[in-house]
């Protein structure tokens, strides 16, 4: 009968093979340890190269927009201070207006941009709205002003930020963002050599203006909360409503 030593020499090569085996997982873990830490370092650089992308940097309105920019934008609804203290870093030229009226069209945080290419009257909204409007003008508007028709827009024309009033003006009903200067109605846009750009006549045309309409439209629903556009309904056939309405993860962009 065989006895248990002819087993012996099988079972030191199983336990050098075991052995080997287990340095050679050991050595898989540094490696992977490393790569997992040269990734992190490699990471850390790029978001420090691009803030917009860095959940954890602090928003400024200069900086190239990134998957972060708009919930940045988004948490400066809920936070007027913050918000007011983004537009002083990002060197944005605004004013602070004193609250007026009573709830529910209590506008408590105006604010009023003051080198925003408005048309007409200045009109004041919610900090959260002015810094989407500065973000829009920049990376949006002209940039696609340019690509298209070769120059800036001069002037943004408007149907106004604030009316104290229910959603389409019913008697009843949930309150317009309008009541609170939480939006804004987006009319047209002229460019520097005077050409003009309305919604009402141009944005079921073929061409160059209508094809700026919808690439700004677009552009606004990376900034703004709410966007409705003349694809809507009627109501909006001349004008964008752009407004800072929390509604969930990705907004309404129609």
């Amino acid at each position: 009968m065989p006895g248990p030593n002819r087993n012996l020499p099988a079972l030191r090569r199983l336990a050098r093979f075991a052995r080997a085996m287990a340095r050679l997982s050991a050595d898989r873990r540094v490696i992977a340890l490393l790569v997992i830490f040269a990734m992190f370092l490699a990471g850390r650089a790029w978001l420090a190269e691009n803030p917009g992308s860095n959940p954890w940097a602090p928003l400024d309105l200069n900086d190239e927009a990134g998957w972060a920019t708009r919930a940045k934008i988004a948490a400066l609804r809920d936070d007027p201070a913050q918000c007011r203290a983004v537009l002083e870093r990002s060197e944005v030229a605004f004013t602070s207006l004193d609250p007026v009226g009573e709830a529910p069209c209590l506008r408590e945080y105006r604010t009023r941009l003051d080198g925003f290419p408005y048309a007409g009257d200045r009109p004041d909204t919610t900090c959260a709205m002015a810094a989407a409007l500065e973000i829009w003008r920049r990376d949006s508007v002209q940039p696609a002003a340019q690509e298209i028709f070769g120059q800036d827009v001069a002037r943004i024309e408007h149907f106004g930020s604030f009316s104290c009033r229910r959603l389409y003006g019913r008697d009843e009903g949930p309150w317009s963002e309008h009541a609170t200067a939480n939006a804004i109605d987006i009319a047209g846009f002229v460019l520097e050599d005077g050409t003009r750009i309305v919604l009402i006549e141009d944005w079921d045309r073929e061409g160059d203006k209508a094809r700026f309409l919808r690439r700004v439209r677009d552009g606004a629903c990376q900034a703004f909360g709410t966007v409705l556009s003349p694809d809507y309904n009627a109501a909006h056939r001349d004008h964008f409503h752009l407004d800072q309405h929390s509604r969930g993860l990705g907004g309404v962009c129609r």
